[in-house]
């Protein structure tokens, strides 16, 4: 048995106003397939490319090892000089994966390659990230804490892309006090006979190839894997619901300050206890208990 998901609507193009009548009204996820062809990024930016300009900046890199109580929020797991990163890549499979890489902040050039596309929403233009990925790294199945709507610009490579709505958080074993669900469920090929609750949820499947965009609606579930290395990059709109609005400023300014005093506190009995809950309270309920 494997998950419920219906593939992710493609559309060739997309006018401003049926972007905004048919996929961020009704809040429903789209690739569109022909959107960035005009930009200079479109025939430049490779992992060659990136190298080439970036290569003396290190890099923090992260890998796919559970949470631990002494590190911080979203501390990269090692650095690396982007050329040898690179080099990694594409000599052989590896996990590590680049994760929120500011591009003005770093490589500020590369801002002329790309524009910020008119798709109705006011997108927040200091913040385009980054993110790179070798074969078969994946992400674990998250949301950003500011529940932003964000446009996934893909580069090089083949990533396959799992999306859920808020709507089915209670059969993704959430973590308690955090973005991530259980950090050994599988999502590319989860065991529902583990966790069961995962037959009950609704979600979304695409896979992106170069010069496809994604858009995940304001605080969707995604879980990304590289079948292939490559990159891709996000440009994001704050929530426009404001429940999740409120969310957001609860997240970022509350939530993860509290998650780290108690990590400090109770230390890995805390991670221990969350991953537990995890479990416990979909289950509860899943069976009505």
């Amino acid at each position: 048995m494997e998950l419920n998901l219906d593939q992710i609507p493609r559309e060739k193009t997309l006018s401003k106003k049926a972007f905004i009548r048919k996929y961020f009204k009704p809040q429903k996820p789209v690739v569109i397939e022909h959107c960035i062809e005009d930009w200079p990024a479109y025939s430049k930016w490779n992992l060659d490319y990136m190298r080439e300009i970036a290569g003396d900046i290190t890099v923090p890199l992260y890998d796919d090892r559970p949470v631990k109580h002494d590190e911080g929020f979203n501390e990269p797991h090692a650095k690396m000089k982007m050329r040898n990163y690179i080099d990694l890549l594409k000599k052989e499979p590896t996990k590590y994966r680049i994760f929120l890489w500011n591009i003005l902040k770093e490589v500020p050039g590369l801002q002329k390659d790309f524009k910020y596309p008119d798709f109705g929403l006011r997108l927040m233009k200091g913040l385009p990230m980054l993110f790179f990925g070798g074969s078969n790294s994946h992400t674990f199945m998250h949301y950003d804490i500011d529940l932003a709507n964000i446009f996934h610009f893909h580069f090089e490579g083949k990533k396959q892309c799992i999306l859920f709505s808020q709507a089915e958080t209670k059969f993704l074993y959430k973590i308690p006090h955090s973005l991530i669900t259980r950090e050994d469920i599988d999502f590319a090929n989860p065991d529902l006979e583990k966790w069961p609750a995962l037959k009950h949820a609704k979600g979304h499947i695409a896979q992106l190839e170069h010069g496809n965009v994604l858009y995940i609606p304001e605080g969707y579930w995604h879980h990304m894997k590289y079948i292939s290395p490559g990159f891709s990059m996000s440009l994001r709109a704050i929530p426009r619901k404001p429940k999740n609005l409120g969310r957001a400023i609860y997240n970022i300014f509350l939530m993860r300050h509290f998650d780290n005093l108690m990590r400090r506190l109770k230390g890995q009995k805390w991670i221990d206890w969350k991953n537990e809950r995890a479990v416990s309270r979909t289950h509860d309920f899943l069976y009505g208990r």
